[in-house]
């Protein structure tokens, strides 16, 4: 017995996926230009502002410490802030167009 298969060119060709597919690429680019600056800007700091990175804030712990500690703030705060997003928007575009599957294009 042969399962049903959905109609992936009629589903690509869908405007609600080509919308879902835009502005999520577009959300996550800015979220990876964003973590990659971020990212670059401990080894730039390191290397170019070496008096800045070497100010104690307390006992050991001096602003470079404290930079690189941030990263992983940070990288939760993308993860954060990309989960709140998927599921109060793109989550909900996709199981849309996911249940409607079979149908478009038939």
């Amino acid at each position: 017995m042969q399962s049903k298969q959905p109609n992936w060119a009629a589903i690509d060709a869908d405007p609600r996926f080509q919308a879902l597919y835009k502005k999520k690429t577009r959300f996550l680019w800015g979220l990876m230009i964003f973590s990659t600056v971020y990212y670059f800007l401990l080894p730039i700091g390191a290397a170019y502002y070496q008096d800045l990175f070497r100010i104690k804030v307390w006992g050991p712990v001096n602003v470079g410490i404290l930079f690189a500690m941030s990263e992983f703030v940070v990288a939760w705060g993308i993860a954060f802030v990309y989960a709140r997003r998927a599921n109060a928007e793109f989550d909900g575009m996709a199981e849309e167009i996911a249940n409607q599957a079979y149908r478009i294009g038939a």
